[in-house]
């Protein structure tokens, strides 16, 4: 449906559509002919791959960090991954990506504390239902996050 409405938008775009998961050792679908590169990956370890090659190429990528959790979508900004704070996955990333000689990646990140998730104890004394839960998205937050990248291509290129 996406590539649909790119295409009536504009007829001569050239849209690629590619149903895999995205991991370090997926075929290499980031290649010269790539424009730029979108990362909305939920896999830290191909999340740092994408932007290796990315780099290595020398196209333009953009990152999404963070969203569950998150209830403000006022708080996302755009900035350096070496300039974002309070976000556990910027920081898990600055890491690797200064091992792997990154230098800079632009990112969409949340200056906002995750919600801490509650956990259900009835009936077991307290003692059940503590498991930690992955964190999950409430339905208008990634699509803020979709919607920031998304103006962030746009005007990258056409500068």
């Amino acid at each position: 449906m996406a590539k649909e409405r790119i295409l009536e938008i504009n007829p001569d775009a050239n849209v690629e559509i590619y149903e895999e998961f995205f991991m370090p050792t997926s075929r290499d679908i980031v290649d010269e002919s790539v424009d730029y590169v979108v990362d909305a990956i939920d896999t830290i370890t191909a999340k740092v791959d994408i932007a290796v090659r990315a780099q290595n190429l020398n196209i333009p990528c953009i990152s999404s960090m963070g969203a569950g959790n998150k209830m403000d979508p006022t708080k996302f900004e755009v900035a350096d991954i070496y300039q974002t704070s309070v976000c556990p996955l910027a920081k898990v990333m600055r890491k690797m990506l200064k091992n792997k000689g990154v230098g800079k990646l632009k990112v969409v990140y949340s200056k906002e504390e995750a919600i801490k998730p509650k956990t259900t104890s009835e009936g077991c004394g307290g003692n059940c239902g503590k498991k930690a839960q992955a964190p999950g998205s409430i339905s208008f937050v990634p699509s803020v996050v979709g919607l920031i990248i998304a103006g962030e291509v746009v005007k990258d290129l056409i500068q």
